[in-house]
């Protein structure tokens, strides 16, 4: 019955015929808007929650599929970084950064994929195309990891206090100043930025281990009043441990093992190998 109104409508006149036109292509708009909106919602998951290769494998026959889509070319990227295979995400993001529609952004995961390949020397070029009044905390995250690698610690803490500074969870940038801090030799210095870490993320166990490591270098064996499971507390202890031996002090280090051999809620067999060694 609709239809044939439709059809009596069209036929009435020019006016008629274009409305029953019209209806037909917002139907198609809509179902159009649908198809994308399922289409965005699927990709958000995939570079969220869903499997690292299942998003790949996705990614990929979409970007076939529509090859001319940069959208699909920039998740593909982030899909691929978040499957581990970083050289692939360079070849992907090295495309979307030479496109026409390429983006400050773009250049910034270009340079972050480029890191994880160790091409440092290429991250600081594409980093040094990216104009200064573009400040994000990743760029300052990476511009801090690549004057860390060049050995540019004036630079590098700058770009790091900026990246805290542009963030409102700053607690792996600040664990890699601290790291930075230690692998310098500034062990005070990177005891406060491993403790200040764990004041935005308590429960950040490799802030809690860098900081041990960093007392230790201090020759501070006993562990810091931090929140820790037994399990960590134990895994705190055999780092305390190893530091203690390796900086000359056996005896301390022999009772730091043992303390984390009996405070572990399991058998804690690297401890007791290292143990034994030491007793031999």
């Amino acid at each position: 019955m609709r239809h044939i109104l439709c059809l009596t409508l069209c036929l009435t006149g020019a006016t008629a015929l274009s409305g029953c036109g019209n209806s037909e292509k917002e139907q198609q708009a809509a179902i159009a808007e649908v198809t994308a909106a399922d289409e965005a919602n699927l990709s958000d998951i995939m570079l969220t929650v869903g499997n690292p290769a299942d998003a790949v494998a996705y990614f990929q026959k979409l970007a076939i599929e529509q090859p001319t889509r940069i959208d699909i070319k920039r998740d593909l990227g982030v899909s691929l970084i978040r499957a581990d295979r970083p050289t692939e995400a360079v070849t992907v993001w090295r495309a979307v950064v030479a496109s026409p529609e390429g983006t400050n952004e773009d250049k910034v995961q270009l340079a972050s994929a480029l890191i994880r390949t160790n091409d440092w020397k290429g991250a600081a070029e594409t980093l040094n195309t990216v104009p200064p009044t573009y400040e994000t905390y990743e760029r300052y995250r990476l511009e801090a990891m690549v004057a860390d690698s060049q050995k540019n610690w004036k630079k590098a803490d700058s770009f790091y206090e900026i990246a805290v500074g542009l963030t409102t969870q700053p607690a792996n940038v600040l664990n890699n100043w601290g790291f930075s801090k230690l692998t310098r030799g500034d062990n005070a210095g990177a005891e406060r930025l491993f403790a200040e870490a764990l004041t935005y993320d308590p429960k950040m166990f490799t802030a809690k281990n860098n900081l041990v490591l960093a007392r230790a270098a201090q020759g501070k064996y006993d562990l810091p009043v931090i929140s820790m499971t037994q399990e960590e507390r134990a895994q705190l202890l055999y780092t305390a441990g190893l530091a203690a031996v390796k900086q000359g002090q056996v005896s301390m280090g022999k009772d730091l093992l043992q303390q984390a051999i009996d405070t572990s809620p399991q058998y804690f067999e690297a401890a007791v190998r290292s143990l034994a060694a030491l007793e031999g």
